[in-house]
């Protein structure tokens, strides 16, 4: 994967986004050495979310299938979310500055 540093995208803009993604599907943008974004078109990423979405219901499937699921009400299953995550924690009171 090709890297442009932010200062490549400063100085020649998107035309260097552009140029990157003519050759290959995403580039990774650089801010001061460490990579932090990544950028590609906005048809690779409508096909990484559909490519996502497929995983979560082939999993779904297989989950079904094997077994792996509840079937309750829906207060029985606010019971159980409420029982797993346990009871909410205390407010700290705020400290107010006084106005001067």
């Amino acid at each position: 994967m090709t890297i442009l540093t932010a200062n490549d995208i400063k100085t020649r803009g998107v035309a260097a986004i552009e140029a990157t993604l003519a050759h290959q599907p995403e580039a990774v943008i650089s801010v001061r050495g460490k990579d932090r974004f990544v950028v590609m078109e906005v048809a690779q990423y409508h096909y990484l979310r559909e490519c996502e979405l497929d995983a979560a219901l082939a999993q779904s499937r297989s989950d079904e299938a094997a077994g792996r699921y509840v079937t309750e009400s829906a207060q029985a299953h606010m019971q159980r979310l409420d029982a797993l995550l346990g009871p909410e924690p205390t407010a700290k009171p705020s400290r107010r500055t006084r106005a001067r």
